[in-house]
This record gives structure tokens, sequence and C-alpha cells, in this order.
């Protein structure tokens, strides 16, 4: 939380994404990520999200509350990516392992991708299914996350709120889409 909370308390923005051809899935929205101890003690950090995806390479940018991109995830098979706008990188196999290491918190990084278009992720299996009347996912369990999705539109969810309970703590992330 302390190392989000730093990335979104900076002020310079990193460069705008580049290659977003005309068939890209995109979203922008706010995000809350609030984690509850099991000591009492309550973490929270909000702002605004962009997600950006040409089906080869995404990326995430994380804004503070004023809008000022603070943090850029990127991914591939493979890579995974994060700056931050002071310019420090940090790199790993995959974008869940990157974003537990520079948060100290799980964020289903990879499941967003599927999850903001409405869908299940290919792995791991969700469980817990459930359908709107339209059968688009409503609520599932995946990857250790229980997500509800709801208030769609033609391109997915508004709505995501995910939550995650881990050995003395529980993970709480709401998304609110503004636009497409």
């Amino acid at each position: 939380m302390a190392m989000l909370a730093a990335a979104l308390a900076a002020c310079t923005t990193p460069k705008p994404i580049e290659g977003a051809g005309a068939g890209a899935f995109s979203r922008i929205g706010r995000f809350a990520l609030t984690v509850n101890e099991e000591s009492g003690k309550q973490n929270a950090v909000q702002g605004g999200f962009s997600w950006s995806d040409d089906g080869r390479r995404y990326v995430l940018d994380l804004t503070n509350p004023l809008g000022s991109t603070e943090a850029r995830v990127e991914g591939r098979p493979g890579a995974a990516s994060l700056t931050k706008s002071d310019g420090t990188r940090l790199v790993a196999d995959n974008p869940d392992s990157l974003a537990e290491e520079a948060l100290g918190s799980s964020v289903p990084v990879s499941g967003l991708r599927d999850w903001l278009r409405g869908k299940l992720a290919a792995q791991p299996e969700a469980t817990e299914v459930s359908r709107d009347e339209l059968g688009r996912p409503a609520a599932f369990e995946q990857g250790g996350w229980r997500a509800r999705l709801s208030r769609y539109d033609a391109l997915g969810p508004q709505l995501l709120v995910l939550e995650r309970q881990e050995p003395g703590r529980r993970i709480l992330l709401r998304l609110v889409v503004n636009q497409p």
C-alpha cells in the first residue's frame, strides 16, 4: 500500500500509450483500493485508471485524484513492467507478481484483462459462477478473488467489485468505468 500511495503522490506523467489502433479495447474510470488489516488498521488509496489493450499488449495507467498518471503497468505474454512517474521501473514474468512486489498487496491485473470485457479468465478455472439475465458473468471466484460485475454496457461491466481474503487482511478493489 505504501508503494502505491507513493506512486500516486508523484506528479510526472509517463509517455502516452503508443500503437493503440482502431480495434483496441480500452476502459477509463476510477478505482478505490482498501486493505483492512486484522488489527483494525485500514489503508486506502483511490484515483483513476486507463486500460488499453491491442490483443498482444496491454497498458494500465494509474492516476492520482487530480488526474496525473503516476504509474504504468505494461504486459505481454511472459513479461510485465511497472514504471513509476519518477522513472523507477520494476519487471516480472507476469503482472500479478509484479503488482504484489510493487504494491505489497495482491491486485488481479491478469484477470482484469478479461473481467473488464465481462468474460471469465481462461486460467485458473472460475468457480461459483452466477450470470445475469443475458448470460453475462455477474459473480464468481477466480484466482483467489471474489468478483461482482454489473452495469454492463456494449464493452463490458461498468462496475467491478473485487474482494480477496488473505491471512490477516481483506483486500477490496472497486473499479467504476466512466467511459469506454
